[in-house]
């Protein structure tokens, strides 16, 4: 499908940068400006949250394929993680680039404009997140499995990281840092590595760090069944302040912990949901990726993507599998989720997604370009962008979707919706 000033060229995961949904008497809702990457390439568009359309503006190319992006709490600055490592790259001979750009986010217009200088990175930042306050940006590292902090300057640019102390643990594969929202704690989500021929099963684990100053301190180990057939892959905070919601990747299921008011979260999970329609018939290959929780609190959604391939004449084809958005309603008392539905994204893996900040849509990239079986025959579909409306009840109704050229050896790997100030 082609878009309002354009076709969506570019690759992205979503990356959710919620607020609380307006009351009823609250002014206007905000701009909001969806940002995307392709390999290398941000680009910026305006999002028309009462028709779903987008529309394409402008695009700054990164020194490398773009990782993940996370925006100052002012929304002034935008901070955008890159390396020549990771899925769909080749490390440059001689070793890899890792590093991470800040950008100055133009007022109303959501434009980007380089700022001050890069920060050169250990490693593959497979996230990124920046505390309350503004004055620290975390980056996670999952090979080998890790978590800087640098301290980010009063102009907003990235400064020096800060030395921790020796010895902490990092888990295995860590693959998301948060900040707790009381700034005390850090939590990062290691997801260990499935059993394969060669090696046993590398356990996971939610690792809960102090913060202050910028210095870590590893406080608790949150590992259920010491970890194993636990493979926590993402968390998000629920706007009350009560429980934290987690992704298990090889496991599809959603877990709810408690938040403690230090920061600290519960020890045990308060719930465990299926994310699937069909839990009993999980193939090869099916994951849950990210989750988010509606701004109003009411409802959290999560991830199920599919994309493992079999041979039809000759050719690889989409083997099948749950490509959906999981609906889940929260008990308002207790945290607990229940699943209401399971909303088609129309395409191949969403491995991520994000809600605008009024929480009245949701859009889903589809990462690849995938063949599939047509009867007979066989057709292509292709990554795209899949824009929902979100009901009152929560559920979510498909208003269009966008097709999105990626190109050879790349995807949709990044994608976030920001609020214009």
């Amino acid at each position: 499908m082609v878009m309002p000033g354009g076709v969506l060229g570019i690759a992205s995961v979503v990356m959710a940068m919620m607020v609380y949904a307006p009351g009823p008497d609250s002014a206007p809702p905000r701009a909001e400006v969806l940002y995307a990457s392709v390999g290398p390439e941000l680009t910026w568009y305006d999002v028309e949250i009462e028709s779903g359309a987008l529309a394409k503006r402008a695009s700054v190319t990164l020194p490398a394929p773009v990782q993940e992006a996370w925006p100052h709490p002012s929304h002034a600055y935008l901070y955008v993680a890159w390396s020549n490592g990771g899925p769909g790259s080749t490390p440059a001979p001689g070793g890899g680039r890792h590093g991470v750009t800040a950008f100055r986010i133009e007022r109303d217009s959501g434009a980007l404009h380089p700022h001050g200088p890069q920060a050169s990175l250990r490693s593959r930042p497979v996230h990124i997140t920046v505390d309350t306050t503004g004055a620290y940006l975390l980056a996670a590292y999952n090979d080998p499995s890790g978590l800087t902090v640098h301290r980010i300057q009063a102009d907003g640019t990235p400064g020096n990281e800060v030395a921790q102390p020796a010895g902490l643990d990092f888990g295995v594969y860590g693959h998301q840092v948060r900040v707790d929202p009381s700034n005390k704690s850090v939590v990062l989500v290691t997801r260990g590595n499935g059993p394969t021929r060669e090696k046993p099963e590398d356990p996971g684990a939610l690792k809960v760090f102090t913060h202050a100053n910028g210095v870590l301190a590893l406080r608790a180990s949150v590992a259920p069944g010491g970890g194993y057939g636990f493979q926590p892959r993402h968390l998000d905070y629920h706007p009350g302040g009560r429980w934290a919601f987690v992704t298990l990747e090889r496991q599809n299921k959603l877990q709810v912990y408690s938040r403690l008011p230090d920061g600290a979260l519960g020890a045990e999970p308060l719930f465990t949901k299926d994310t699937l329609d069909a839990p009993g018939k999980v193939r090869s290959g099916q994951a849950a990726s990210t989750v988010h929780v509606h701004p109003n609190g009411r409802f959290v959604y999560v991830g199920n993507r599919a994309s493992d391939t079999t041979v039809f004449e000759g050719k690889p084809v989409f083997a099948g599998g749950e490509n959906t958005i999981a609906v889940f309603s929260i008990d308002p008392g207790t945290g607990e989720p229940t699943l209401i539905q399971n909303a088609d994204t129309r395409g191949i893996h969403p491995r991520t997604f994000a809600l605008d900040s009024s929480g009245r849509i949701l859009i889903a990239a589809n990462q690849m370009s995938l063949s599939v079986r047509a009867g007979d025959g066989v057709r292509t579909v292709p990554a795209s962008l899949a824009v929902f409306r979100v009901r009152a009840d929560g559920k979510l109704e498909l208003v269009r979707a966008y097709d999105v050229e990626t190109g050879s050896g790349r995807s949709l790997f990044w994608m976030g919706i920001l609020s214009m100030p």
